[in-house]
């Protein structure tokens, strides 16, 4: 499979959309891949990360986020589903799924409903080690045309915090497991 053919499916290359997806998916899928790297234990497959790195965010098209040119109608946390559907229609299932676990750090049901979020009423959690790499790899890099670097970690943890205690907590678990601390 190749990423490119279907992002470029769904999205203009002369389109501000594209360029920021492709530089955000890129820098996210060298991380993921150097993350990796510090679980080789793990056996994470890294043609798939890879692949599921660089298509994790091919929903945000059908968002309403103006400044990375997306003009959809949808919340942006509705990205990660959108996504699924997405690559569950081109035949790719378990990427589908990098999609939608990927957002915060994932999100039960229970957030969904509590916090009445526009989305499916399911849990959206990351659960194979490819989703909790990207899962991570994701949080280093925004897609803001003023800062495209990749954060320090201390930025990022003050980014998770905003997620609740809990969601740090997870943070910190993957940042032990990927000897990133």
């Amino acid at each position: 499979m190749n990423p490119l053919e279907i992002i470029q499916k769904y999205y203009d290359p002369d389109q501000k959309a594209y360029y920021f997806l492709l530089h955000h998916s890129r820098l996210v899928a060298r991380k993921a891949l150097e993350i990796a790297q510090n679980v080789r234990h793990l056996d994470p497959d890294m043609k798939f990360l890879r692949e599921a790195a660089m298509l994790h965010d091919i929903g945000i098209l059908f968002t309403d986020a103006l400044k990375i040119g997306c003009y959809g109608h949808k919340e942006y946390i509705c990205h990660g589903y959108l996504g699924r559907e997405i690559l569950e229609a081109e035949g790719f299932p378990l990427h589908a799924l990098v999609c939608e676990r990927h957002v915060g750090l994932g999100i039960t049901a229970e957030e969904i409903r509590k916090n009445k979020l526009p989305l499916p009423e399911r849990d959206m959690m990351p659960i194979s080690v490819e989703e909790n790499v990207i899962c991570v790899a994701d949080k280093f890099f925004s897609k803001s045309e003023h800062d495209l670097r990749e954060k320090p970690l201390e930025k990022v943890r003050e980014m998770v915090t905003k997620y609740g205690e809990g969601k740090l907590k997870l943070f910190e678990e993957w940042m032990n497991l990927f000897n990133l601390s």
